[in-house]
């Protein structure tokens, strides 16, 4: 992608972005939002941003925001390691360099790096840091005033996903915009295709099929100065308590996508398989390395879902759409296509490849402009605990209910944060991390 060609934002710069914007609506409405065609706000022009996580998605998205908008400017970073802040610093500021300003003062590492980070005068934060602390994190945002874009999921645990509910009540109160990294919902060909099986054209729902078949995260290789802590957070994505394994890191974006065809209803009930069979190594940390698991409604309708990050594996990401008179196949955005049930196609993405990671962003920036931010709460909760629910039945073996769910007093959060103390799991002899084990761990 080609970084725009930066200019001083100007009241003419602004008026451009929201008819650009318009322009957008009218080829396709993004995330469930009719973009503003009469409201404007008034102010700068320029919108202070805020990034915290400044790894490879809060990178992404700031340079997402600065892309679809020259009046955004990157102001103040945070990130628990100061190496981490510097690198994505350094990157963002060579894409971006009329639009990265970031004082040395406005740079802040370390466990209470976002705090001081609010602290500062910036509109609008961008949350991407390790999954576990979206719920303080978002929270902390709209109590200081901030517009928000957090990425996902919305929680680990059920505890965090009420909390996030909260904020997004908040900043409802507080006029702020909310906006979710579930960015399948700001994607156009996805969008259009889901309309038309609200319309009726592959007739009553009867199941859905999700795949997404990916390979591992990066893994970081300890070091003799980290502590088990440290070594921990800098491989997050490879800890249950820091990212709620890969049913909430990666096929909560395939649930979502059910969830939204099924009116976002959720399920009655869920079960699932899942272990550990390839990915086994202490570089793996305490994770599953594939899911299967059911999601059963009270219609009757079910959605099966598939998830793996195994290497040297097949990998594919795909929803597939069962209709009593035909099918939505989802590969990728140029192959999304409807047929009946002899295969006749029905209907076919002709749009183009807009990138869904920059519409978000152009909406959050547009409603925030217009003065009617958006809040995606409404999908928030439910996808988040899609998540949840499948991780809890695959990790104990057992069928779990809605219900029972939301019930879960698990909680991850650590009682103290600081690099001296005691990580939440800790290896074996032999190095290895112990693991859930499916008719043993018991639901909590």
């Amino acid at each position: 992608m080609n970084p725009p060609q930066n200019k001083k934002p100007s009241s003419t710069s602004r008026r451009g972005f929201l008819k650009d914007s318009m322009v957008l609506s009218a080829a396709s409405t993004v995330g469930g939002l009719a973009l503003s065609r009469s409201a404007h706000a008034a102010g700068s022009d320029v919108l202070r941003i805020g990034l915290i996580g400044c790894g490879g998605r809060g990178c992404g998205a700031a340079n997402n925001i600065m892309a679809v908008y020259p009046g955004a400017r990157l102001v103040a970073m945070a990130d628990l390691f100061e190496d981490r802040l510097e690198a994505g610093l350094k990157s963002l500021s060579s894409t971006y360099p009329d639009q990265v300003d970031v004082a040395h003062e406005n740079r802040f590492d370390g466990f209470d790096g976002y705090e001081r980070l609010l602290e500062t005068d910036i509109d609008v934060v961008l949350i991407a840091a390790a999954s576990h602390f979206h719920p303080e994190m978002t929270r902390a945002a709209v109590e200081a005033g901030k517009h928000v874009f957090t990425e996902k999921p919305h929680g680990i645990d059920v505890p965090g996903a009420k909390r996030l509910l909260e904020a997004c009540d908040l900043a409802k109160e507080k006029n702020l915009a909310m906006v979710s990294g579930l960015c399948w919902r700001y994607s156009p060909h996805v969008r259009e295709a889901i309309q038309h099986v609200h319309n009726g054209m592959i007739g009553e729902v009867v199941a859905i099929q999700e795949n997404y078949l990916s390979q591992p995260y990066v893994k970081r290789p300890r070091q003799p100065e980290w502590s088990e802590l440290e070594y921990q957070f800098r491989n997050w994505y490879h800890f249950n308590w820091l990212s709620g394994d890969q049913t909430s890191q990666q096929l909560i974006h395939s649930l979502d996508k059910a969830s939204w065809v099924l009116g976002d209803v959720p399920p009655l009930k869920a079960w699932g398989l899942g272990g550990r069979q390839v990915c086994t190594s202490d570089d793996y940390g305490d994770q599953f390395d594939s899911h299967a698991i059911v999601y059963e409604y009270e219609t009757g309708q079910k959605v099966f879902a598939f998830c793996h990050d195994r290497p040297d594996c097949y990998s594919a990401t795909s929803d597939i759409v069962y209709g009593t008179k035909g099918r939505l196949f989802m590969p990728r955005w140029n192959e999304t296509s409807i047929t009946d049930l002899k295969g006749n196609e029905l209907w076919k993405y002709k749009g183009e490849n807009v990138s869904m990671v920059e519409n978000e962003q152009r909406a959050l920036v547009e409603s925030i402009l217009s003065g009617n931010p958006i809040n995606n709460r409404s999908y928030m909760f439910t996808s988040t605990m899609l998540g949840i629910l499948g991780q809890m039945a695959c990790y104990t073996g057992q069928e779990v209910t809605w219900e029972m769910a939301l019930g879960s007093t698990l909680d991850f959060r650590l009682k103290e944060y600081k690099w001296d103390a005691e990580a939440p799991i800790a290896p074996r002899p032999d190095g290895t991390y112990p693991t859930a084990m499916p008719g043993i761990t018991k639901f909590s």
